[in-house]
């Protein structure tokens, strides 16, 4: 049996996209990616991410849909919510990369709605479930690509902008993104930060205020 589990990056970032990925494994596979160390991002290093990122890609078959911060303030301005984002871009791994079953890490607080409106959409064989990064090795290997990619990208930013202190982690409540946002005011910002973010949307309401 094939297994496509999906999982996303950068969800609650301010700055930067929202990665989702899907990797295709063999049930007879997942022995090997235990022994080569495949477990939720979150709890490998930068280092150790990007070489099973490396590795998984040359292994399976993967994608990604990525969305950037545009992408999501547009969405979110046509009355399109986060959940409802990520589930698109959920679909649309589904539809490209054929599999017996599919696992995916619920984003709704409830994942039996979650799951059934992806069963709904692409006819597919979906189990959705709070931390399946954390329960099945498939979500973790695609959580790995995912939380890679984005890595990458929040690299390419902090090396940019490094001459201001770089941008942090892209996350509110990491003080170096605090100190980054303050450098601009809502207009002025860049177009890699989420502007229907309520940190940033803040400071819309400050300036109409003050002028």
């Amino acid at each position: 049996m094939d297994i496509l589990g999906i999982d996303e990056a950068g969800r609650g970032s301010v700055l930067g996209p929202l990665v989702i990925a899907g990797v295709v494994v063999p049930e007879k596979m997942e022995k090997v990616l235990g022994k080569m160390g495949v477990k939720d991002s979150k709890r490998l290093t930068p280092n150790r991410r990007e070489v099973l990122s490396r590795k998984l890609k040359k292994m399976f078959e993967w994608d990604i849909v990525v969305y950037s911060a545009g992408d999501i303030d547009d969405l979110r301005a046509k009355g399109i919510n986060l959940n409802e984002i990520e589930r698109r871009g959920m679909e649309e791994l589904i539809l490209k990369l054929n599999a017996d079953k599919v696992i995916v890490d619920a984003v709704d607080v409830k994942p039996q709605r979650f799951q059934d409106k992806l069963r709904s959409a692409t006819g597919a064989n979906v189990l959705a479930e709070h931390k399946a990064d954390d329960k099945y090795i498939e979500v973790s290997a695609a959580s790995i690509i995912a939380k890679h990619t984005r890595d990458e990208e929040i690299h390419k930013l902090n090396k940019e902008f490094e001459d201001i202190g770089g941008i942090g982690s892209g996350y509110p409540s990491d003080p170096k993104t605090k100190e980054f946002l303050a450098n601009y005011t809502y207009s002025e910002m860049p177009e890699f930060v989420r502007k229907s973010w309520n940190t940033v949307a803040k400071l819309k309401d400050v300036q109409t205020t003050l002028f």
